[in-house]
Parts: C-alpha cells; structure tokens; sequence
C-alpha cells in the first residue's frame, strides 16, 4: 500500500520538479495514516520525519518496522539508504519554538542545496527541521520579484531564506530578525553563501514581540512575518498564541511599514481566522493557494496572506 502510493506520488512530482528545475522538494506527507511520514528530497539525499503517533508496537518491532520502510523508500525514489536521515518529530510540533533549538545527533550530514539560482546550507541530522521550508519557494519568488530598491524586514527569519532571496532581488538593505543566534549565524551563512555582503545588512538578535516596540514607524517598504504558531520559550518574555495575538503583531508590523508598502504574512496553524476587520491594512489579499507549490498541493499546511498599508 505505501511502496503503491509512493510510486504513483514520485512519477508525477519528479516529472514537474525535473521540469522547473527543482531539486529539493516533498514527495509524501503522511498520505496514508498506517504510514505517518513527511519524505522530502534535498538533491541526492532523502530526509524522512516520522510523525508521532500511538502505534502499539515495542520498541524493536517498531524499529524493525522503520527499517522495512526506509528500505522501500530507498527502493522506490531511488535513493541509497545511507543516504536517507530520518527524523522523529511530535505531530503538533510548531515551527520555531522549545524543541527545534536542541541538536538531535551527533553525526552531521550538513550541505549546500540550490533553489532558484541560489544556494542555502541545509541539515539532516541535527535539528528537526531542515534549514529551509519548501512550502514557501514561490513565496520567496514573490518577495524576490519585489525587492529591488526596498528596505526590508524579515522577522522570525528562521535561516534567512527569505533574505537571500530579497538581497537577490535587489534590496538596498535587509533586517533578519530572530530569538535563536544559531539560526542568525545561519542566515548570515546563507547570505555570504550567495556572495552579498553580510556586513551591509543586519542580523539581529532578539524576541520579535519585544522587538517590535523598537521600530520606527514608517520605516520599511516590505516585511516578511513567518511566525510560530505557539511558542513559551523561556528566552521569550511573552508567551506567543498566533491566533489570538495575530491581530497586535500584524498591526504593530504596519506602524513599522511605509504607506503603500507591503507585509506578508504566514503561519501554519491550519485552523487560523484571520481576523481582517481589524487589521490596519488598505488591501488584504489570501495568497494562500497562488502559494502553494506542486508538491504541496494536496495539503493546505498553512496560511499566506500579503497586506498593503
């Protein structure tokens, strides 16, 4: 039933990915619930997230069960197994928040893959998400495609893809912001990685809800707000509720945002409402599905919207 699914799933998404140029993308995300994995390609590599769930199965039998399907997985995409990661993760386990910090293992598959002409280090091995989202690779096509001669923010930038993109894009200078300094020194990587200069942009450290009460109103011409869903990390002073809270920080983005200038914003928690009659916006546009890319399709895994001031 799996090795089916994973078949007929690869043969199409290979064929478009081939076509756009795309090496790194999803080929499953948990399909069929006897087989709860998230399966992604990052070029010659394959990293598996198994999602947690009740399985009824001891330790070595669930074991022995991995190891069958990570042999299908290597049978089917064509892949060696030693070049396959995988990855337990709690199934309600938000992006940016307690958990993602800690390192994971002790051997570090770490390299540089290419997205739209640019490069970006990635991670197997170490932490429970990779380096870069997938699912935003046309968001970042849009950012980059508005770029040239903005000023921008890009908050809970996480590894600051969206930073290269808009640097690439032509931004005279662009603000990455975010809680954990391993993720800034990342992003800088990237940067440098795409030969522009880290030194003419700015990395910053700090809790973005704090951060927020420092910006000066009218400043920026585009931002970019990506954040967790949930999070109370003990180096937050707040605790972070995005639905409940979304309506503060987004408002609190646009006193930062030039007239006319423009914010997107995205989370992934699936049951989000936005909450449009009270957000300080002239224009508020649900990007979500125009966001979507192929491999991502069959899921609606989060939200996108793009807000003009």
């Amino acid at each position: 039933m799996f090795e089916n699914r994973l078949a007929k799933v690869f043969k199409h998404l290979r064929k478009t990915a081939r076509r756009q140029e795309i090496t790194c993308y999803r080929v499953y995300d948990d399909d069929i619930p006897e087989f709860p994995f998230s399966i992604e390609f990052y070029e010659d590599y394959i990293y598996v997230a198994e999602y947690h769930r009740k399985h009824g199965m001891e330790e070595e039998a669930h074991e022995a069960w991995l190891d069958q399907c990570i042999e299908t997985i290597s049978r089917v995409l064509e892949v060696p197994a030693e070049n396959i990661y995988i990855k337990q993760r709690q199934r309600q386990q938000h992006r940016q928040g307690g958990q993602q910090y800690e390192k994971l293992s002790f051997e570090s598959k770490e390299f540089t893959v290419k997205e739209g002409g640019l490069r970006f280090k990635v991670n197997l091995s170490d932490y429970l998400d990779t380096g870069l989202f997938l699912d935003h690779r046309i968001t970042r096509g849009m950012v980059r495609e508005e770029a040239a001669g903005k000023k921008i923010l890009n908050l809970f930038c996480y590894t600051g893809s969206f930073s290269v993109y808009a640097a690439a894009g032509g931004a005279t200078e662009v603000t990455s912001v975010d809680l954990s300094k391993t993720y800034l020194g990342w992003a800088e990587e990237n940067m440098r990685l795409n030969g522009f200069d880290a030194e003419r942009h700015h990395f910053v450290h700090a809790d973005v809800l704090q951060y927020l009460d420092t910006l000066k109103i009218n400043t920026y011409d585009l931002v970019i707000l990506d954040p967790p869903t949930f999070s109370n990390s003990k180096r937050m002073k707040d605790i972070l509720d995005i639905q409940r809270d979304h309506v503060d920080i987004v408002n609190r983005v646009l006193m930062a945002t030039r007239k006319g200038g423009v914010v997107y914003f995205s989370n992934n928690y699936r049951r989000f409402v936005l909450d449009a009659d009270n957000i300080s916006a002239s224009s508020i546009k649900d990007i979500t599905a125009q966001t979507l890319p192929f491999d991502f399709q069959q899921k609606m895994i989060r939200k996108c919207y793009r807000l003009v001031k």
